[in-house]
């Protein structure tokens, strides 16, 4: 059930309205008269029924979501904020100043999944229609457009630290049901963590290789035991399983690796850059006016694609969020577009005459 915040609270003697004491032209005093939440309300009232406990308000969970990009916070950081801040309380549709959190971090979660890709569009909408409509139209004829990777919050994979990992889920799995299994290897395991820890100097990578196989096989029959003893796998597990056996299969070359288990969809991306070859996370193109700057296009790619291929559906989402006609769009020489966007000019910086190899891959 949809929970509201009210309209016409009734004001308690004993508690301090926030709209008393804070400065009304403060940044987000300005920027919550100027979004149109009840249009956003709107929009996700269909996403919750009519029976049942009461759910966050849209207002207040909108809130948090526009204030984890403005700030460029986690989950647990801008509840952090929120505590400590009347102005983040006052933006998220409080009346009165508040010393605990309104709902969990992992709320996050549920409603970035209720809502959808669709959802968080709607919200970015918003961002877009804060402008004149006119101004947009006339800023979007000339869009830049380029991709980047939004890193995940993931250490730097290792072989030995997802074969760990594979038997700490497998333990894990196997106290949660009451599984015993035949061996667990604890002394075998802390003796290999020390040789893998201290045995990467070139003399001793004979014996790093040995320890990282054997570590890797016993990482294997742990899994083959409690999967033995779990047969028929329920289906809680059946995901978690597939990709612990993809960790411990995965070869060398193979594509489609799995370098996180908690994140098994990150790719590792190259982007050419010199202080860092290869990054971990997911693909997102972004559009921006090229006058005034404003962002007026963003959303995440699927797998590692051609930044050539990702540029009509980019335009096409810009189109669709601003209602402009785009007439030009620059872009580096990694988008170059067999045959071109039919009337769109794409501009891409050119080679100059006489330009030698060096310069030219530099």
């Amino acid at each position: 059930m949809l929970k509201k915040l009210p309209w016409h609270p009734q004001l308690e003697m004993f508690k301090t309205v926030l709209t008393s004491f804070i400065n009304p032209k403060h940044e987000l005093c300005l920027l919550a008269k100027e979004i149109d939440w009840d249009y956003l309300e709107k929009e996700f009232s269909p996403l919750y029924g009519e029976i049942g406990r009461p759910s966050i308000p849209i207002r207040t969970i909108l809130g948090f979501l526009l204030l984890k990009q403005i700030y460029n916070l986690g989950d647990e950081a801008v509840m952090e904020r929120y505590i400590d801040s009347p102005y983040s309380q006052h933006f998220c549709g409080d009346i009165y100043f508040q010393y605990k959190y309104p709902f969990d971090p992992s709320d996050f979660v549920h409603f970035r999944k209720r809502i959808g890709e669709e959802g968080m569009k709607k919200i970015f909408k918003q961002s877009i229609d804060l402008f004149d409509k006119d101004f947009i139209r006339k800023e979007v004829k000339e869009v830049r457009v380029d991709t980047t990777v939004q890193e995940k919050n993931i250490t730097f994979p290792t072989d030995r630290k997802l074969t760990e990992k594979v038997i700490e889920h497998c333990k894990r799995i196997a106290k949660k049901e009451d599984i015993k299994l035949k061996r667990t290897y604890t002394f075998e395991i802390r003796k290999l963590k020390q040789q893998l820890r201290f045995a990467r100097k070139p003399k001793n990578m004979k014996k790093h290789i040995k320890a990282q196989k054997k570590l890797h096989r016993i990482a294997f029959k742990i899994y083959q035991d409690l999967v033995s003893q779990l047969n028929p796998i329920p289906k809680s597990y059946m995901e978690e399983f597939d990709v612990l056996y993809r960790v411990l299969t995965q070869q060398k070359d193979d594509k489609n690796k799995v370098y996180s288990i908690h994140e098994p969809e990150v790719l590792c991306i190259s982007k050419g850059k010199e202080h860092k070859q290869y990054e971990f996370g997911n693909k997102s193109s972004f559009a921006y006016t090229r006058g005034s700057g404003i962002i007026v296009g963003a959303m995440a790619i699927d797998g590692n694609a051609y930044d050539g291929h990702t540029l009509e559906p980019q335009l096409e989402q810009v189109k669709e969020l601003t209602g402009g006609k785009i007439k030009k769009a620059i872009v580096d020489k990694g988008y170059k577009v067999k045959g071109g966007i039919l009337g769109v000019d794409i501009v891409m910086p050119k080679m100059l005459k006489g330009e030698s190899y060096y310069l030219k891959k530099k």
